[in-house]
């Protein structure tokens, strides 16, 4: 081992050393907050736990921050471990070291803002931040001329990144959705975006063949998933490359029937597995997820739409809004209320599939024979285009009983076949998030080498080169969480760790792209320049599968500092 080798080594086991340090302080402040807000029945108040909402807040974006160094970590040790390329092991260690210093230098700032309201003292802080080789190490990670000397390196390679480290079965998959995003989604998605368009069947029906939607389905049910496991690297791999050429006209087309087949096979009956899967696997019907209402998004339990027994069946009156591919879709997985009395809360819930015609546009209307009217009208949105977000109207739509999920043993469990439902909608929108990020770095890279200011490339300011050097960074970091999470996911485990990635990659999305369209000036502003399509894209990440504060508080914090020493 050379000289120059043994020390990135020394450099990578000494990172993980300080990572662990700070985590440890973390730790420390999450034991801290839950002595502070135990009731006295030794429980958790959650009116002391919305005392400390912003330290809650700052403690899980460390956490999900620091979850992500150990992970890329793990990436450059994997790679050494294999003896590849030089170029590429250089990428990878680097990417490594260079992030470690970024989330120790994030911690230091969030907590030593207000140490007290953490629990810790100044002198702890001193003790792992102030520290000697800390410092260092930070200094020579996060110097202006080392994060310089990266985004040149980035820049000679025209933006290539480490390895992927996939196995040959989704390399093979990226390869092909990565083409396809290319050829087909990419020329049609600016188009989509400005005109406000339905996405075209020149996208659907090719990933209809290539078994897009059945990803998330058993193989014998007609989908692509193993039957004795899941598949979520496929899913991920496959949003990713989707996600690059469109976030709205391809990336988010197999979110629902994700959704749906989850729910389907969480609490379906034998004969709903049956009959619904097949058709969701080949997209007929394509179906969309009711479950927002006007007043309530992330607090499912207080759902007000009604659903009452009929004879045969079920009466559904009331409201959703934000109902993704609404008009097109020709069922609807719909979260009802099917017992009156407020104080079952989450548990007077029940979930339905509300057939319907499809229809293209903004706004439908679609009568019942015996009455019953469902409408929706799209709400307009500054982006995430292409499929069309609905208000949605029940006028004493009719329901079957057969269309209960779960049949009379599903009643009162619509919010855990929800819960089943979205387990993998975070880790999805990570991969969502890797996708625009992807896509805005590398017009990012190009525009740096092509566009001269001040008689030379934008790409040779030092500035700039920092900038790409962090873009490459974060993306690495973020592509490299994901699929460390999903490889958990697939073992049964990491549901914790999806909603950190989650976190982590849709805010990182919303910076990269911001200074995707900031190096490419005046014309990052123009609505001809994809950039500005990926930057208000990128927004919605963070909102979307769980808002940000809601992520952050009431899952990631609340179960941190439950779980704490």
């Amino acid at each position: 081992m050379s000289q120059t080798e043994q020390h990135t080594k020394n450099q990578t086991h000494a990172a993980q050393s300080y990572v662990s340090a700070v985590q440890a302080l973390v730790d420390q402040s999450l034991s801290f907050i839950k002595q502070q807000c135990l009731n006295e029945a030794g429980r958790l108040s959650g009116s002391r736990l919305d005392e400390y909402q912003v330290v809650s807040y700052e403690l899980a974006y460390c956490c999900a921050e620091l979850s992500a160094a150990k992970f890329v970590a793990l990436y450059a040790q994997e790679h050494r471990d294999q003896k590849g390329d030089q170029d590429a092991l250089y990428l990878e260690e680097t990417f490594s070291l260079h992030f470690a210093a970024e989330a120790i230098r994030n911690c230091e700032s969030r907590i030593s803002m207000r140490p007290a309201e953490f629990g810790l003292e100044r002198s702890q802080l001193t003790e792992v931040f102030a520290n000697a080789d800390v410092l260092a190490f930070c200094d020579a990670y996060q110097s202006s001329a080392s994060m310089a000397e990266l985004g040149k390196f980035m820049l000679e390679q025209n933006g290539r990144l480490g390895d992927y480290q996939l196995d040959e079965d989704k390399e093979i998959m990226r390869e092909a959705f990565q083409r396809f995003a290319s050829d087909v989604v990419a020329p049609l998605a600016e188009h989509i975006h400005r005109d406000d368009l339905m996405v075209p069947n020149e996208i659907l029906e090719p990933l209809i063949e290539m078994g897009c939607f059945g990803l998330s389905i058993p193989e014998k049910f007609g989908g692509l998933q193993p039957d004795d496991q899941e598949d979520n690297m496929g899913m991920i791999v496959v949003t990713e490359e989707l996600s690059r050429g469109s976030l709205a006209a391809a990336g988010s087309l197999i979110t629902r029937p994700e959704i749906l087949s989850k729910a389907l096979l969480a609490g379906g009956t034998e004969e709903q597995k049956e009959h619904w899967l097949p058709k969701l696997a080949t997209a007929e019907p394509f179906c969309a997820v009711a479950i927002t209402e006007p007043d309530y998004g992330s607090d499912v339990a207080g759902m007000k739409l009604k659903a009452e027994r009929t004879e045969g069946g079920w009466l559904l009156n009331g409201a959703k809004t934000w109902c993704t591919f609404g008009g097109k879709a020709g069922v609807l997985l719909t979260l009802a209320r099917t017992d009156a009395d407020p104080s079952l809360g989450h548990k007077g819930l029940s979930m339905f599939l509300v057939e319907k015609p499809s229809f293209d546009g903004h706004d439908f209307s679609y009568e019942q024979e015996g009455g019953g009217k469902l409408s929706g009208k799209a709400i307009p949105t500054i982006g995430y285009r292409g499929m069309h977000s609905f208000d949605v109207f029940f006028d004493n739509i009719f329901v079957p009983d057969s269309h209960l999920l779960g049949g009379e043993a599903g009643l009162g469990k619509g919010f855990y076949y929800t819960m089943a439902g979205f387990s993998g909608g975070r880790i999805q929108t990570a991969a969502r998030a890797n996708g625009v990020m992807q896509a805005a770095y590398d017009k990012a890279i190009s525009y740096s080498k092509e566009r001269k200011v001040f008689g030379q490339p934008v790409g040779h300011y030092q500035l700039t080169l920092v900038k790409l050097a962090r873009m490459a960074t974060l993306l690495t970091a973020s592509r490299q969480f994901t699929y460390a999470v999903g490889r958990l996911m697939d073992e049964g485990k990491g549901q914790m760790e999806a909603s950190l990635v989650k976190l982590f990659s849709c805010k990182t999305s919303e910076w990269l792209t911001r200074e995707a369209m900031q190096i490419h000036g005046g014309m990052g502003y123009a609505e001809e320049a994809a950039v500005s399509r990926y930057w208000i894209d990128a927004r919605v990440l963070s909102i979307f599968e769980g808002a940000e504060e809601t992520l952050a508080l009431k899952v990631i914090a609340r179960s941190l500092i439950e779980n704490a020493a």
